[in-house]
């Protein structure tokens, strides 16, 4: 019998029609789930003995990388990968168990009577409206559970509420220890910050030590010390008898040592490379379909998902717009991702946007990506490690955000944190502080309120000064390729300048496609489809096989395109500075070598499945074109120093006396890094902090603008937005204006009776057909939907699907439980219901009295804004009043790129 009033039965009425369509629901959930839906997702509630009721943190559970972003309150994951998951096959190692944990709400705010009073005031007619809508927001807000579900979105609008009154309660405190608690909760995001930059500091400078020192590995070792790099080794010595090479060490009778150099260069780039992906796919992550992704890391292979649709048209897979149906749905598959590998940047800008991925920025990602970097870097691979920096410190300040319940228990607090951390890597890569803000600000940030723009420039500055104090180089500079140029540009070179942009903006644009065209063809084939460590080995031997003979393409990045920037100097070993004007042409021969070989290999590199950034790789192919054209300039004022155009030069002071070709390579690099990542005024920013010349931010700052339009005009998407689009992340962005044709409800899916809970006639539910319609939610993969509640047609309030299942979780007898639904229950706080322990089957206290509505006939450009300023979950959908449907935040991406497909942007 059920455990609820007997005047249920009385007042329950139910249509014949509704209740067979409710028991054909029941029987289809029935076979779109495992065969135990308890064992899968249930599990029943935890004794409140287990928690410190005053901290809200279970005191017996312990905090790893699965924990908090993005997780729980308490550090729990509500996901284990060990059992099943709806509408999969067999044997998946991805569950969604303990879904309660962390969530037992503290009777801080309960009903002035009793269970069975509040029965009969939601029974009633009358309605008792003394502060009954101030009083259900706080029921609502002032939990401090964390409602986020693995792959669903932030509900930013609760966030903010939830910290609005956390505030509040804060400052009620007019006592000396009311205001040091207020003093104390305004200083901890500056306390943070600092620890994330200054921890942020150490870990690349452990980074840039250490991967110099196994780089020169690859030639060969020091005698007396065999872990110190080249450069450590023979300081300040011309010839260095300490440093032995491998043919020195290994000489065999008949066997050159140029040969021996040559076969332990390419045995070490291999044995590098195969060890840094061995550590990456130790990362390995499993998602079941149910979640609409391809692919969670840097594929551009990655193929797009076909969706199942259920009968009414529309997609059970991603919640997206009514379409035609299906007769045959697609097998369910596995999504399979690799937290360490690429770069991050891409996957770091969707979680900032309010996308929640646990594990990708949890400590076991970020001890594997540091360990796995040095590798990937000392491999001599063409990749960079600045665009992992980004990643690295955005794991640097989510685990550091676990020091406060303040940022720990509020992901939109979070993300703050994690706008600073991501500025911070951008700041310890290039020596950029003030690029760095840039950056977070223009590129990774979805929500940069005024207050964070001052603690990320803060978290910037000791980041910098850490790893400047810290001295990685021994050189007293942050990196390696910093410059100084002595000499200012002439008018006429401008116009070459301008060249450049376009070039390096059509070169960024090209790499694109190429890199685009190669994952789709050689990274389809099955078996390195299947062993992405095959892929990592070709790779590897190609590079080895390819760079050993050229010295530009055997020299790491970061020295490459420091010698390409640098100026001439008396006693320069670069090969790059010709004595006179006979020895030009042989350089730009020798360069254009290397252009075209780091060309090729940095397409074929990116996107292997090992850390690897392409900030610096980028730079590097734009240097050596920038160096070509700086070469070529040269030598036209050798031929013709009589020229008119070449008036202004001085007729003594040997080549670099007019032209400095260092100055066209760093432009050209800055030219073709737009290209890629459409980075505009960072860009210019970060050129100008690495130079430190007030003298060439004219020509940088053209040279990006040029490079952008030209970009942008070949291929509208930068290499993180094409990473978006084509692994099918949820990230609807801020940047763009699309031009709508439509209005609300033409995007509306139609009504279905599935998706909602009527309480005309009784406010109390079964719990089972709660337990369906859930289910129903869960198989299209809305985990952060929700139900709406209706009365006679009308809207009176939206139970999320998260809250749901938590009060589900909760009832020891689901089977045969009554659940009340009222949503015209005044509040009243009292000291003695504080003591009272609610009953888990009244669901009134998870339920929105006022969910966000707007009318059908809405334009979209309001919908728009909805979505991107309130960062909202769903929109209900009103036509006359009446509730006609709902559109979750899934739907309205898709129906945004479907207009992006069809050209529909200004």
């Amino acid at each position: 019998m059920p455990r609820s009033p007997s005047s249920y039965d009385a007042s329950q009425t139910v249509d014949d029609d509704d209740e067979d369509e409710e028991l054909s629901l029941a029987a289809r959930a029935a076979s779109l789930t495992p065969t135990s839906p308890t064992a899968a997702r249930r599990l029943h509630s935890a004794r409140t003995s287990d928690l410190d009721l005053r901290s809200r943190i279970p005191s017996r559970i312990q905090l790893d990388e699965n924990s908090s972003l993005l997780a729980f309150a308490d550090g729990r994951s509500r996901y284990n990968y060990t059992g099943s998951a709806p509408n999969t096959a067999t044997g998946q190692r991805f569950s969604r168990r303990q879904s309660h944990a962390g969530s037992i709400r503290t009777p801080r705010l309960s009903r002035a009577s009793s269970w069975g009073f509040g029965l009969t005031n939601a029974l009633g007619s009358e309605r008792t409206l003394d502060s009954g809508l101030a009083a259900s927001k706080v029921s609502l807000f002032a939990d401090e559970r964390v409602w986020y579900d693995q792959f669903t979105s932030t509900d930013w609008v609760h966030d903010s509420i939830a910290d609005a009154f956390r505030v509040r309660d804060l400052r009620s405190r007019k006592d000396f220890r009311g205001r040091l608690y207020a003093w104390f909760d305004g200083a901890q995001g500056w306390i943070l910050v600092a620890i994330i930059g200054f921890i942020t500091a150490c870990i690349a400078y452990f980074v840039n030590v250490t991967e110099t020192s196994f780089f020169d590995v690859k030639e060969g070792y020091c005698k007396g010390a065999w872990y110190f790099s080249k450069r450590k080794c023979c300081f300040g010595v011309e010839k260095c008898a300490a440093w032995r090479t491998w043919g020195q060490s290994l000489k065999a009778t008949g066997v050159e040592e140029r040969r021996i150099d040559f076969a332990a260069f390419v045995f070490f780039v291999v044995l590098f490379s195969l060890g840094t992906c061995l550590l990456t796919l130790t990362t390995r992550t499993e998602i079941p379909s149910a979640f609409s992704m391809t692919t969670l890391d840097e594929n551009l292979g990655a193929g797009k998902k076909s969706h199942t649709k259920d009968k009414d048209g529309y997609s059970i897979k991603a919640g997206l717009s009514p379409t035609e149906p299906e007769p045959v749905p697609s097998p369910p598959s596995i999504m399979v991702y690799y937290p360490a590998a690429g770069s991050g940047v891409a996957e770091v800008k969707v979680i900032l946007s309010g996308f929640v991925v646990h594990g990708y920025l949890g400590v076991k990602t970020l001890v594997v990506k540091t360990l796995a970097l040095i590798l990937s870097v000392a491999s001599g691979l063409s990749l960079g490690k600045e665009g992992p920096y980004v990643h690295i410190a955005t794991c640097v300040g989510n685990i550091a955000c676990r020091l406060f319940s303040k940022y720990n228990h509020n992901d939109g607090k979070r993300r703050e944190i994690l706008s600073a951390a991501a500025a911070s890597g951008v700041g310890v890569a290039f020596g950029a502080p003030i690029g760095g803000v840039l950056f977070s600000l223009e590129e990774v940030s979805y929500y940069f309120p005024a207050k964070t723009l001052f603690r990320t420039f803060f978290c910037c500055i000791v980041a910098s000064l850490s790893l400047k104090f810290l001295n990685p180089y021994g050189t007293g500079k942050i990196v390696i390729f910093e410059v100084r140029y002595a000499t200012d540009w002439r008018f006429f070179e401008m116009l070459v300048f301008i060249f450049l942009g376009v070039l390096g903006g059509a070169l960024g644009a090209l790499f694109i496609k190429a890199s685009g065209m190669w994952a789709r063809t050689f990274r389809r084939i099955p078996a390195i489809k299947r062993w992405p460590i095959l892929e990592v080995f070709l790779v590897a031997l190609v590079t080895g096989l390819a760079s050993f003979w050229n010295r530009y393409t055997k020299l790491a990045v970061t020295e490459l395109l420091f010698e390409l920037a640098s100026p001439c100097s008396k006693h320069d070993q670069s090969g790059l500075c010709p004595q006179s004007g006979d020895e030009i042409m042989a350089i730009v021969r020798y360069l254009c070598a290397a252009f075209f070989l780091k060309s090729f290999l940095t397409i074929i590199t990116f996107g292997i499945k090992v850390p690897a950034g392409i900030y610096v790789p980028s730079m590097v192919v734009g240097g050596l074109l920038g160096r070509i054209f700086g070469h070529l300039v040269q030598y036209l004022t050798f031929a013709y120093p009589d020229a008119a155009i070449f008036s202004s030069c001085p007729s003594d002071g040997g080549l670099e006396a007019c032209i400095t070709p260092g100055v066209y390579a760093l432009v050209a690099a800055g030219a073709t890094m737009c290209g890629v990542t459409r980075l505009s005024v960072t860009l210019a920013v970060i050129l100008f902090e690495l130079t430190g010349s007030l003298d060439h931010v004219l020509p940088f700052s053209l040279s990006v603008l040029v490079a952008k339009w030209t970009a942008d005009a070949i291929e509208p998407l930068s290499i993180y937005d094409l990473l978006t689009d084509m692994n099918s992340y949820p990230l609807l962005d801020n940047k763009i204006r699309p031009i709508f044709t439509s209005d609300l409800g033409d995007i509306t899916p139609r009504f279905r009776i599935h998706r909602i809970i009527d309480i005309s006639d009784s406010a109390l539910v079964p719990a089972q057909d709660l337990r369906t319609k859930l289910e129903l939610l869960h198989d299209a993969g809305e985990l952060d939907g929700g139900l709406p509640i209706l009365r006679h047609g009308v809207l009176v309030g939206l139970i999320p699907a998260p809250d749901l299942e938590f009060a589900l979780d909760k009832l020891d007898d689901e089977e045969h439980s009554l659940c009340l639904m009222a949503t015209n229950i005044s509040w009243q706080h009292t000291e003695e219901d504080e003591e009272r322990v609610t009953d888990p089957t009244d669901l009134t206290p998870y339920i929105d009295p006022a969910p966000m509505a707007l009318d059908a006939n809405s334009p979209m450009d309001l919908v728009f804004q909805c979505f991107v300023k309130l960062g909202l979950r769903y929109i209900c959908v009103l036509r006359d009043g009446q509730y006609s449907g709902m559109v979750h935040k899934k739907v309205f991406v898709k129906y945004i790129k479907e207009l992006e497909d069809a050209g529909g942007f200004e």
